[in-house]
């Protein structure tokens, strides 16, 4: 029994790390310029995006409250910040306000780092 616990507990502690998803922090604030472009200008196609499909977003006010458990290099003080989070934990950052032309490639080469 002993033997059978000790490698369930290797099998379970073994998972890749890619079997938690990721995920991408918008920390924005309420009459952020930035942000209300970034609404209008990406949000609307980011979900049917590869990057979006990749890295479903979710959405912070830069004041909190954050999700639990979360693992950052450090607090966001602009915004709009970008957090690409693996299993909660930072991997990569893009902050303050880029065109789609930017936004895109700069968040494909996050994605392509974390894999």
């Amino acid at each position: 029994m002993t033997r059978f616990l000790a490698a369930l507990v290797l099998a379970l502690t073994a998972l890749p790390a890619a079997a938690d998803p990721l995920r991408l922090l918008m920390v924005e604030k309420e009459g952020c310029v930035y942000c209300a472009a970034w609404d209008r200008n990406i949000g609307p196609g980011y979900a049917a995006s590869d990057t979006g499909r990749a890295a479903p977003l979710m959405r912070v006010d830069i004041h909190g409250p954050y999700p639990d458990g979360l693992a950052l290099a450090r607090r966001p003080f602009v915004t709009p910040t970008f957090i690409l989070l693996d299993g909660g934990s930072e991997v990569g950052r893009l902050e303050g306000h880029m065109t789609p032309q930017q936004f895109y490639p700069a968040l494909s080469a996050l994605l392509d780092e974390a894999r």
